[in-house]
């Protein structure tokens, strides 16, 4: 175990140098779209409006800290990863190295987690300034960090998978731009037909923003949420070790 997670770090500390060079910008850019979605949304549409018995803008700010964490810690790891493999070319080295596929996943999954993390507890600070009716607790920042490691994975192993920048952009307009509004951040999923709700609860997305909202509300936790967003974790993590055995042949 000791020596798993020596490997981790070693892969980790490359990424982490890196972003100890552009921190303040890699931040500052992060903020911007949920800053923007909490002002146009919780402000702007949500004025005076209540949902499920809290005020719009109450409701709608755990679901931006989730989409928060999505794309950041998505694109924290994937786009490092996809640098690395197309332009510098030192994660084939990477694979060379004496370092378990498994440390690999974990250690380029981590510095997705810290800026989807930073990102997403900064805009949750900001809500509960804002919204004092909001709760964190350290179950909330167990719950945080746990989402921003499952779409860190979904970002590691997305990048295995695609082998060029057009093919990430293409993936990113297909998939991951209606998951955005599709997951129950800006709206109640209680006021769409079933039908839909069935396809809606197949993204992971649409799991992180119901028990992050259910734990900042104090209302009763989706534990059927939780376990599914714990079971789209392994399946990434299971789907990337599976894409970096190819790789590695």
């Amino acid at each position: 175990m000791l020596r798993f997670l020596n490997d981790v770090y070693s892969v980790f500390w490359v990424d982490l140098r890196n972003l100890r060079h552009h921190w303040r910008a890699t931040i500052a850019t992060s903020l911007v779209q949920p800053l923007l979605y909490l002002v146009a949304f919780g402000y702007g549409l949500g004025g005076g409006i209540s949902l499920e018995g809290v005020s719009y803008l109450a409701f709608v700010i755990p679901g931006i800290v989730a989409l928060t964490a999505f794309s950041t810690s998505f694109n924290g790891a994937a786009s490092k990863l996809q640098v690395d493999r197309f332009f510098y070319k030192s994660f084939d080295e990477l694979l060379m190295s004496p370092i378990s596929i498994y440390a690999i996943i974990v250690g380029k999954a981590l510095i997705g987690v810290l800026r989807g993390f930073i990102s997403s507890f900064a805009i949750l600070l900001v809500g509960v300034a804002l919204s004092p009716k909001l709760i964190i607790s350290p179950w909330l920042v167990l719950l945080l960090l746990l989402s921003c490691f499952v779409f860190a994975l979904f970002g590691v192993l997305v990048a295995l998978v695609i082998n060029s920048h057009q093919g990430m952009s293409t993936f990113s307009n297909v998939v991951l731009l209606p998951m955005t509004f599709l997951s129950g951040t800006f709206f109640s999923l209680t006021q769409i037909p079933d039908v839909a709700k069935v396809l809606l609860y197949a993204l992971p997305l649409t799991h992180s923003s119901s028990t992050l909202r259910a734990l900042a509300l104090d209302a009763p936790f989706p534990w059927l949420s939780f376990f599914i967003l714990i079971g789209f974790g392994a399946s990434f993590f299971a789907a990337a070790v599976t894409a970096l055995k190819r790789a590695s042949v």
